[in-house]
């Protein structure tokens, strides 16, 4: 949404003129971004797109829980909100014209994924990732999230000791502790703004116990796509003490190069047959309110614990529109993709050379992968709720605070990037205006 002459601009829209010239690729703009770039020596460059990933879409009013939730329940309106992991894209048109197809039947009964819907996942993870996956090995899930808990209680038993690489994406603490499992975290080190993992210490960690580890991967918050080394090495680790994993790759198909996503179970039949894989299109193709997954197991033994737990939950046959959508995504989605992974590393040059030059006291950890980085504000002195009031209440941006995800991320803030430039321009000139004003940064 363009605002020209709003009486109050809303959260995320532009006041001044906004153009796009697309002549030659080059992205040309007045009004905000000019300032910026005028401001920062940033130049916009970009390469013609068929999706305009630079259109405004209005999402509040929407059951949006990334847009309305700083209004409705934090009380805050005027707010950039660049926290929840979901895009500010809308979702790819031949998704949209799928569910719109769909949603013209006006039945809406019980839904039986046909063998389509199947094809569709193993096409996609062979020719995204080179994995050969059987029909087989696959069944339906409600989403990413709970069927981590669907494997926690599939795999282990009440009291038994499950890894998790710290800081990370919280719900996986709440998988394990509640469903009466042990948590054991095992932090990643933070060292030349990097992180990585601390083989020794999950070494130790394996060793307590352990009877699961649930990775992640690409890893949510700190944006690593882990080597096939790193992988290989959490696998013979494993393996010598015959622990179980989970590995969460829900974040897979958004890898910047020259990085590459190398799924778990890939490294070797050994690995397979102990790794249940949690897999969607939600983050990909910014689907996650439709709740619709998958799981990849070679070890027969270990899908159908999986799907006897799914069944206890109460879980069989999925969302009709959730199965439409995966279909379309996988099946006409990846020329979308492509374009929206080449918009948002951009969006993650732009954020960086804007903090470098306009923010120096912050520091942006470029991601990997994910659209999901980190910007560390330890120097700022703050502690961490000093820091939360100071983003929502001066600056007028929302992040998912650092500590949520562990202790090892205290000083840090989680930034989503899946959005418009000019959003994340204005949300980065926020903060650097508040910065700027009087006062010291926890003042009100």
């Amino acid at each position: 949404m363009i605002c020209n002459h709003p009486a109050r601009t809303p959260p995320g829209c532009i006041s001044d003129s906004v153009m796009t010239s697309i002549g030659n690729g080059v992205l040309s703009r007045s009004g905000l971004l000019l300032k910026v770039a005028a401001r920062s020596g940033i130049n916009f460059f970009t390469i013609t797109m068929k999706t305009d990933f630079d259109r405004l879409l209005d999402r509040r009013n929407t059951c949006s829980l990334k847009w309305d939730y700083c209004e409705r329940i934090l009380g805050e309106p005027d707010v950039i909100p660049m926290w929840v992991a979901d895009m500010d894209f809308p979702a790819p048109p031949p998704v949209v014209e799928a569910l719109r197809a769909r949603a013209a039947h006006p039945a809406y009964g019980y839904p039986l994924a046909p063998d389509s819907f199947w094809q569709s996942i193993i096409s996609w993870l062979k020719t995204r990732h080179g994995w050969e996956v059987d029909r087989g090995w696959l069944t339906l899930g409600p989403g990413v999230v709970p069927s981590l808990s669907f494997c926690v209680r599939a795999l282990t038993q009440p009291g038994d000791g499950v890894v998790v690489q710290t800081p990370v994406y919280f719900p996986f603490f709440s998988a394990v502790e509640k469903n009466g499992r042990r948590l054991i975290r095992n932090s990643l080190r933070f060292e030349g703004g990097r992180w990585a993992m601390d083989f020794d210490d999950l070494a130790r960690k394996l060793d307590q116990g352990a009877q699961l580890l649930i990775l992640c991967s690409p890893h949510n918050p700190v944006g690593r796509v882990w080597t096939r080394e790193e992988l290989t090495e959490v696998g013979r680790l494993c393996r010598e003490r015959d622990v179980l994993i989970v590995s969460d790759e829900i974040h897979a198909d958004i890898v910047f190069k020259p990085h590459r996503h190398v799924p778990f179970a890939r490294l070797s039949p050994d690995l397979a047959g102990r790794t249940i894989t949690c897999w969607a299109p939600s983050k990909a193709f910014n689907l996650p309110g439709l709740n619709t997954s998958f799981v990849v197991a070679a070890n027969r033994k270990l899908l159908d614990l999986y799907r006897l737990e799914s069944q206890r939950a109460g879980f069989e046959m999925g969302n009709v529109f959730g199965l439409t959508a995966l279909e379309a995504a996988y099946t006409h989605g990846a020329e979308w993709l492509d374009e929206a992974i080449a918009y948002m590393a951009a969006n993650a040059d732009f954020a960086a050379e804007f903090v470098r030059t306009r923010l120096p006291v912050l520091d942006f950890i470029r991601p990997e992968g994910t659209y999901l980085g980190l910007l560390d504000c330890r120097r700022l002195g703050l502690d961490d709720k000093a820091l939360e009031e100071f983003f929502l209440r001066r600056a007028r941006v929302y992040f998912n605070d650092g500590p949520k995800f562990g202790e090892e991320a205290a000083g840090f803030v989680r930034i989503n990037i899946a959005c418009p430039r000019s959003r994340l321009a204005e949300a980065l000139e926020r903060i650097a205006r508040a910065l700027e004003s009087p006062g010291p940064p926890d003042s009100k």
